[in-house]
């Protein structure tokens, strides 16, 4: 496998070919280290719960079993460096609704709770109210393969061009971004400089703040002459949740308005389940996805819209495309890797590939009295976590 162990403390992997990211994938937990003994020991209940695990963190993990409500994390008496852990437990709660968890925090039950969008709306000027944001893009994608009118280009972008992604960001709450990139903000540098300041401004005018109508139906008009047609419709598919209807809502009322008799819009909203696997069937001509990076790299997003990748549901294809994505996993310049890197997204945004809308951004209160806790997109670090007597 290319892996082997020298003594107890060095790992040594020798790869096939060059992989710029790989440092990164390796705090990705798939590629967590596992105790053989333990995992042959509990066999199929192998983290199933608390008891069927082993800790090497500054916590260990007491009394969860996958369906109850309350949990437990306790110092680990065993860790490296247990002097610098100062808390002794944390309890862990879940609660149905998000005014349920309010109230348990406004009562001093709880020292931290998410905030749905509209808590958020009330809460911003909050004491404790903080922001997290998950490094995950929200966007429509369209079935090419199957839907002739949204197979052409003029017509995806004049979709995009008719939404008003500020008016979205508005109506979900929460401090989401209107998104013009598939790439979010922040995940990562390129020599001192966010790398989605180097996308074609070009390539983002395409999705505006706000509706830019006289250019939706110029493009409209151009697609429509193409295929011979005077109007047309579709679907858009999205989950049955609060952020799903208000975003499916808004994409059918921005673009009918826009667009008048020239396009109707009907909406589906379903369970997350049935939606993803509609999806993934390609049951669909517009779909509301996201997707979150596994990883701090570009390549994240970008791979995603390679004509074999499995979450490319609508099927956009670019042999240019999907060229400059295999050179950017192989080449051992880093420039040139960037100047890939760039140049994938800005063909896949000047085509309409798929439409950005937002950038998911969570709310939460956390008590002040709470410090050190260290939040990550991922997971959290609870080793250096302290509690004050300041309210």
């Amino acid at each position: 496998m290319g892996i082997k162990a020298v003594g107890k403390y060095k790992l040594v992997i020798t790869l096939e070919r060059r992989i710029p990211y790989f440092d990164k994938l390796m705090g990705f937990a798939v590629f967590f280290p596992q105790s053989e003994k333990v995992v042959k020991k509990y066999g199929s209940k192998y983290g199933t719960a608390s008891k069927y695990m082993i800790y090497n963190g500054p916590f260990v993990q007491k009394g969860w079993t996958v369906s109850n409500l309350s949990w437990k994390m306790v110092k680990n008496k065993y860790y490296w460096d247990k002097k610098s852990v100062k808390l002794n437990t944390i309890t862990w709660s879940v609660q149905k609704t998000p005014s349920t968890s309010y109230n348990l925090y406004q009562s001093g039950k709880l020292d931290y709770t998410s905030l749905d969008s509209s808590q958020t709306k009330q809460l911003k000027s909050t004491k404790g109210y903080t922001t997290l944001n998950q490094g995950a893009t929200f966007y429509m994608q369209f079935n090419i393969a199957k839907n002739k009118y949204l197979a052409n280009t003029n017509i995806r972008k004049a979709i995009s061009l008719a939404v008003n992604r500020k008016g979205l960001v508005s109506s979900l709450g929460g401090n989401n971004v209107a998104a013009n990139t598939l790439t979010t903000p922040g995940l990562t540098d390129v020599n001192g400089k966010d790398y989605t300041k180097l996308l074609s401004s070009s390539a983002e005018s395409l999705y505006p703040s706000s509706t830019k109508k006289s250019e939706a139906v110029k493009y409209m008009n151009k697609g429509l002459k193409q295929l011979g047609v005077s109007k047309f419709s579709f679907k858009i598919l999205a989950d049955d949740t609060d952020s799903g209807k208000k975003t499916a809502e808004l994409l059918q009322s921005n673009i009918e308005a826009t667009f008048g008799s020239k396009v109707s819009v009907s909406v589906q909203n379903l369970p997350f389940k049935t939606r993803l696997s509609r999806s993934t069937a390609g049951n669909f001509d517009i779909v509301v996805s996201g997707w979150s990076a596994d990883f701090a790299d570009p390549i994240s997003f970008l791979d995603l819209f390679t004509s074999t990748n499995s979450e490319n549901n609508g099927k956009w294809k670019n042999a240019t495309y999907d060229k400059l994505i295999a050179d950017s996993k192989t080449t051992s310049s880093t420039s040139k890797r960037w100047s890939d890197l760039t140049k994938e997204e800005n063909i896949l945004l000047k085509d309409a590939g798929v439409a950005p809308l937002y950038y998911s951004t969570t709310a939460s209160l956390i008590r002040p009295s709470v410090k050190g806790v260290i939040q990550n997109r991922g997971t959290w670090n609870f080793k250096n976590a302290y509690i004050t007597s300041s309210k």
